[in-house]
């Protein structure tokens, strides 16, 4: 059975002096600000599209990678994953270049190799790296604390 989820986005005004919200229907993300500055200079409060696709990114590898870590017998008792995303101007527009992911574990019984591998078979294996798949370029770095 396939799952949906929705979020819901209000623009006013131009692009560059405007302002908007975004907020998911499930109740899990509250109403947050974006705007255009918040995307190409500071955050000063507000959010961006970048963010929340870090965001998305950080939580569907932490999964992949703590089911993987399962199934090799070794479940994790902690990850830690931060992921950047990069917005760069190239040429005319505007384009999400790279996603870089960092995860650090605190996994009994397993070796730093062990958990780079899977570390980086959760990279490619989370929906939403799979999403972003010849699109955005995908980096991982892995350590054990």
């Amino acid at each position: 059975m396939a799952a949906k989820r929705t979020a819901q986005a209000v623009w006013e005004g131009d692009l560059l002096r405007g302002h908007g919200t975004v907020q998911g229907t499930g109740g899990g993300l509250g109403e947050v600000a974006v705007s255009w500055a918040s995307r190409t200079e500071g955050p000063s409060g507000k959010t961006s599209p970048e963010e929340l696709l870090a965001a998305a990114h950080a939580a569907c590898f932490s999964m992949a990678l703590s089911a993987g870590l399962g199934r090799m017998q070794k479940p994790p008792l902690r990850l830690a994953v931060s992921a950047t995303a990069t917005f760069d101007k190239l040429g005319d527009g505007w384009k999400v270049t790279t996603m870089e992911l960092e995860v650090s574990g605190k996994v009994p019984g397993i070796s730093a190799a062990e958990f780079e591998a899977a570390a980086r078979a959760a990279s490619t294996g989370c929906p939403i790296s799979g999403a972003l798949k010849g699109n955005v370029a995908v980096s991982v770095r892995a350590r054990l604390d």
